[in-house]
């Protein structure tokens, strides 16, 4: 009897195993797709404002992404989005202060201050729809976490959903790959 169940824990921890490669595998090929697409908006997704107000690099290289995304005319507008960080900042207003050194009109930006987190973001975006008229999304974050936000925004009945990740890579991605393991599973 110990014997098979021995068998059946290997046999699951296995099948566990390779969901997860092949997810994470998934998720990283996805993530790192561009496919070219344009889009009425593209939705920023916030990430850590240092303590002196300067931004983090991995907001900064997602930022330029959103940059490029406008100077070649790929989209119309832009929605940044993020919390208040516990260094005292919005990262909205500091993402849009941004946006205007780059050249970005004030117009065309857009800032939401109460995306805290993924789900958020997608909620006060789904809510600004009425007002500012989009049908199709780019969303720009980190490679490991565009797969999940796209398949959000899609639940949430916006079709017309693809992405942009900067070429920007920490180490810390390796646990961020841990963690979208079941955050995609359970939001």
């Amino acid at each position: 009897m110990l014997r098979i169940i021995f068998r059946f824990f290997i046999i699951s921890f296995s099948v566990f195993v390779l969901w997860f490669f092949i997810h994470s595998l998934f998720i990283t090929v996805d993530g790192l797709s561009d496919e070219g697409q344009k889009a009425d908006l593209a939705v920023i997704l916030g990430s850590k404002v240092n303590e002196d107000g300067t931004l983090s690099t991995r907001l900064e290289k997602r930022l330029e992404s959103g940059v490029a995304l406008y100077n070649n005319h790929r989209i119309k507008k832009i929605l940044v989005s993020g919390g208040l960080g516990k260094e005292g900042f919005y990262e909205g207003n500091k993402m849009k202060e941004f946006l205007i050194t780059k050249g970005i009109p004030d117009s065309l930006i857009f800032v939401d201050n109460l995306g805290n987190n993924t789900r958020a973001t997608i909620n006060n975006t789904i809510q600004l729809r009425s007002k500012f008229h989009f049908n199709s999304i780019i969303v720009v974050s980190q490679y490991f976490h565009v797969t999940r936000t796209k398949k959000l925004f899609i639940q949430k009945g916006i079709q017309n959903v693809s992405s942009v990740s900067p070429s920007y890579f920490e180490w810390r991605d390796l646990y961020s790959i841990l963690r979208e393991f079941p955050a995609y599973y359970t939001q």
